[in-house]
């Protein structure tokens, strides 16, 4: 196209003819029409009459709207037209060499690299190597080298225009500011606007002047809310009111004008409300003076001349006065107190350095704090009285153990013998002679078996004692003699021996033979197996027997420890083994440790175990009976502290809720143990009954307590060579 083209015909002509121009004035005028239209109905409504001289007005009005309308359209139509033939002659002289460098002017800071990503952290970029992305969707890449520290500094010091060098975060580059944006920078940290030529002292436009007119600005009718009363105020009203009647809001309390005085030496009353604060302690008071402190005492506190030396050489700490009485014949003749700064600052001293602080009593009744719990009368049946004394030992009485049925009674003593009584009597049927001091004794729990295992010096006897049926004993020692060695010998900790002689005439049917001093033997519920307790810190200090088999086992490989007690569990494949201070559960089954008891005692001494098997009681030294619930905690569920010296031995009852202990301090106490069902419910721990009758022996009292089968009755072995039962 050729530069005289863009001018006269083509597109520009076809674009902005006077057709056009007509078209679009009879548009506007059609528009100008009808927005007069719209609004010529609300004008009617307004005035009845309108003259003649308003309307001719009204159309020159129309007239001059439209006309400069078409002026304005007339001027954008030849400014479009312009711009067209700049184009027209940009593209024909394109094809020319350019005549100079048309990039002379221009910097790479003016150049638009508008980064497209929001207002966002930039710190989201530090992991990439772009930094943002331009109009066009492309990657804004970092600079290749980011300057360091050392980089900064020298460009401070070589730059000359570092200090309006402003670093880009968006674009990571550096921008140069111009004079002006410095000094739009400079006017807006004085405080002064941003643009030069804006002046914030001009006079106000008044637009609506104070003149009032009579016509309104605008002649829109005015709308029917504003004449119909408010739906939503009326309903606001209609609650207040509802609200005034319910009593909900009531009206303000006038105000009292009468002066508020207060007392201004209250707080020197303690007990008086109005203090400084609340917690103020008001300071001691000085004492008042004293006869000794008037100016004319009476003659008996007059100081002697001995007195007032030996006052004297007293050390000051040592004196009941700081002053010696003195007599005057006028209060005129009194002199100044040479120490009465010194007293006062003292005393100054007193209020300041001592630390005061009130002491709050809750008002608590003491009966509140102590449990409640049943009387003892409620909890009956329990042991109260002494009925019967076994005597016939002549030695301290270690060791009873009670049969099945509940008919026979054992006992062993350190007078080397082991003699069977019948309960209910008294009566001692038969004693048997042993080698050595009694340990320990323990009768078979199976009611099929008549047999009683004993712990004597370094071997455990399993005795036949031959009371009660016949048939019972009898199959007692067919039982025992049934066994079949086996072909091969298998190695045992123990030695297995048949008694002869003298020995079986007097009922024992099988001695095992320890290499070390025996403590316990006890018996498994099934009345086949049987644990002893060896006094020794290897390995072999527990072993478990099989007496139909003869067949012996140490159950652990490493020792955890001296131990003092072993318990199989009543129901249970578990085994307790006490140790000093701890009491371990062992799972015969699974072989392996299921939990470890923690007692808070220094030496264990006895344990026992809840015929429910869930409940476990130990004795210790230290003189504590410490109750384990073993579904609650692997710590004492209580710690009864009631002895007052050693405890030796804890029995559980087998059917009644009632466990006891037996101390040195020579009382047994039996106490309510009432385990629930519930689980949710905690044991009932109350202690019922103290029961005295032994007395002390070498520091000696109660050794071993244990109850009948099916009674109430306790039976108690003392250090006084006797045993007691208490029904």
């Amino acid at each position: 196209m050729k530069p005289g083209e863009g001018e006269g015909g083509g597109g520009g002509e076809s674009l902005f003819s006077t057709g056009a121009f007509e078209e679009q004035e009879q548009a506007s005028d059609d528009l100008t029409d009808s927005e007069d239209s719209v609004f010529s109905g609300l004008e009617e409504s307004g005035s009845d009459s309108i003259t003649e001289e308003e309307e001719e007005e009204e159309e020159e009005g129309r007239g001059s709207r439209a006309k400069e309308k078409s002026e304005g359209f007339l001027r954008s139509g030849k400014s479009v037209e312009k711009e067209l033939q700049s184009c027209n002659k940009g593209e024909s002289t394109a094809a020319e060499p350019p005549l100079g460098n048309e990039y002379e002017e221009d910097s790479s800071d003016e150049e638009d690299i508008r980064n497209t990503v929001g207002n966002i952290p930039m710190e989201w970029y530090e992991e990439f190597p772009h930094i943002g992305y331009n109009l066009d969707g492309k990657k804004i890449f970092k600079p290749l080298r980011t300057k360091d520290e050392l980089d900064k500094f020298l460009d401070k010091m070589e730059n000359p225009d570092y200090w309006r060098t402003v670093h880009d975060k968006k674009t990571g580059v550096d921008v140069k500011l111009t004079d002006e944006q410095v000094e739009l920078v400079n006017r807006l940290q004085r405080g002064q606007f941003g643009d030069v030529n804006f002046n914030p002292y001009e006079p106000s436009v008044d637009f609506f002047s104070s003149q009032v007119m009579i016509h309104p600005v605008t002649n829109r009718p005015a709308d029917k809310r504003s004449f119909i009363p408010s739906l939503i105020e009326k309903e606001k009203v209609s609650r207040l009111v509802h609200a005034i009647k319910m009593g909900w809001i009531k009206p303000r309390k006038p105000k009292e004008d009468t002066p508020h005085f207060y007392d201004l030496w209250a707080h020197e009353d303690p007990n008086s409300i109005l203090g400084r604060h609340k917690m103020h302690v008001p300071a001691p008071k000085l004492p008042l003076p004293g006869h000794e402190e008037s100016y004319n005492p009476p003659p008996e506190y007059l100081p002697t001349e001995e007195e007032k030396l030996a006052w004297e050489q007293q050390e000051a700490s040592e004196h009941k006065l700081n002053f010696l009485s003195q007599r005057f014949d006028c209060l005129r003749r009194v002199p100044a107190y040479p120490r009465f700064i010194h007293e006062r600052f003292e005393r100054c001293l007193d209020l300041y350095l001592c630390p005061r602080q009130r002491k709050m009593r809750v008002n608590v009744d003491p009966e509140d704090l102590i449990p409640k719990l049943p009387k003892p009368q409620d909890l009956q049946p329990f042991p109260t009285v002494q009925s019967l004394v076994y005597r016939g030992h002549t030695g301290p009485v270690r060791c009873l153990s009670v049969s099945p049925s509940g008919q026979w009674l054992a006992s062993g003593s350190d007078d080397g013998t082991v003699k069977f009584w019948e309960i209910c009597t008294a009566r001692c049927l038969k004693t048997l002679p042993v080698a050595g001091v009694v340990k320990s004794i323990a009768w078979n729990p199976s009611p099929t078996l008549c047999l009683v295992g004993v712990a004597v010096e370094q071997s455990v006897l399993l005795v036949n004692p031959g009371l009660g049926d016949k048939l019972l004993c009898g199959a007692t020692d067919q039982l025992l003699e049934a066994f079949v060695p086996p072909e091969e010998e298998r190695p045992q900790p123990v030695r297995w021996e048949d008694a002869s002689g003298e020995e079986h005439d007097q009922g024992v049917r099988l001695i095992i033979r320890h290499g070390k001093p025996l403590k316990q033997v006890t018996w498994h519920r099934k009345g086949d197996y049987f644990a002893t307790v060896v006094s020794d810190n290897s390995h072999l200090q527990v072993l478990i027997h099989q007496a139909s088999k003869r067949w012996s086992q140490a159950p652990f490989h490493r020792s955890k420890g001296q131990v003092q007690r072993v318990l199989f569990h009543p129901l249970r494949p578990f085994f307790f083994v006490a140790t000093q201070r701890f009491v371990r559960v062992y799972n015969l089954l699974k072989q392996e440790l299921t939990k470890k008891l923690l007692t808070n005692c220094k030496w264990v001494s006895s344990m026992a175990v809840h015929p429910g098997g869930d409940n476990l009681i130990c004795g210790s030294y230290d003189s504590r009976l410490v109750w384990f619930d073993l579904d609650l905690s692997t710590k004492p569920y209580r710690v009864l502290r009631h002895h007052k010296a050693a405890l030796r031995a804890v029995a559980f009852h087998p059917h009644y809720p009632l466990f006891a202990s037996g101390s040195d301090d020579g009382s047994v106490i039996v106490c309510h143990g009432m385990v629930y069902s519930d689980l949710l419910q905690n044991p009932l721990l109350v202690p019922v009954k103290v029961l005295k009758g032994h007395t002390l022996a070498h520091d000696l009292g109660v050794l071993d307590v244990a109850f009948h089968p099916s009674q109430p009755w306790l039976i108690s072995a003392g250090a006084d060579a006797t045993l007691r039962l208490f029904t």
